[in-house]
C-alpha cells in the first residue's frame, strides 16, 4: 500500500462531482474541497488514474505518491 494524494481543479460540476465520488469509492479521506489522500494498493493507483482520465474535459488532476517517512513528517495547522 502507498500514501497517494489527490488534488484537482476542475470548473464543471459534474466532472467535479465524478471525481470526488471516485476518490472516495476507492477509500480516500477528503482532505479540503478538491484534494483527498489515503492509502492505495499500487495497482489500485493505475486504475484509478485510467478511470479519472476520460473526467478531465475541462481540467487537471494531479495523483502524488508520498513515501510514508514523508508523511509522518508533515505538519497540519489549523482546525
Amino acid at each position: 500500500m502507498i500514501r497517494v494524494i489527490v488534488v484537482y481543479d476542475i470548473s464543471n460540476d459534474k466532472s467535479r462531482k465524478k471525481v470526488s465520488d471516485t476518490c472516495q469509492d476507492y477509500g480516500l479521506d477528503r482532505q479540503q474541497y478538491s484534494v483527498f489522500s489515503g492509502m492505495i494498493k499500487p495497482t489500485h493507483l493505475r486504475e484509478l488514474a485510467k478511470v479519472l482520465r476520460p473526467l478531465l474535459k475541462d481540467g487537471q488532476v494531479l495523483l502524488i505518491p508520498i513515501a510514508s517517512d514523508d508523511w509522518d513528517r508533515r505538519v497540519e495547522l489549523g482546525v
